[in-house]
């Protein structure tokens, strides 16, 4: 019977792992995916591993994730240069470009953990087709890094 209390004592103590993910919804404004992306690679591994990895995927389109590949993939794609300079960066700035009815473009100044500053274009596009994600504005594309400054 001590074993029941320790089981619990166990996930009440570690219950951040089964911390849920936000979820597309329509209500989700396209600057607010960018916002939650780059608030979830900013502490990518809270609360668990890879944590903002895969919150960052959930708003990936699902045009995009036909090429990007499962979770696993991109995982690996995010974990290697030139994306891994977005986790775990120190700060960042979204700077609104343009929307249309189905699709918003902004620019992103990041600083990577090391002090280098590196901008990103950000592409959020509405899905307009059937299922679950429709009218959810997701991410179908960012760019490679553009240099912006060194550390000192």
């Amino acid at each position: 019977m001590r074993f029941i209390p320790i089981i619990f004592i166990y996930l009440l103590l570690n219950s951040s792992v089964f911390a849920d993910l936000l979820k597309p919804n329509p209500n989700i404004k396209p600057e607010y995916v960018v916002k939650i992306q780059l608030e979830a690679l900013m502490s990518n591994d809270k609360p668990y591993q890879d944590a903002g990895i895969a919150q960052t995927w959930e708003f990936a389109h699902p045009q995009n994730r036909l090429y990007t590949g499962p979770l696993s993939n991109f995982t690996l794609m995010m974990s290697a240069y030139p994306y891994s300079l977005m986790l775990k960066h120190t700060n960042h700035k979204i700077i609104f470009v343009s929307k249309n009815e189905d699709t918003a473009h902004f620019f992103v100044e990041l600083t990577d953990k090391i002090g280098d500053k590196f901008g990103f274009t950000w592409t959020v596009k509405k899905v307009l087709t059937k299922g679950i994600y429709k009218d959810c504005w997701m991410t179908s594309g960012v760019s490679n890094p553009l240099p912006l400054a060194k550390s000192a």
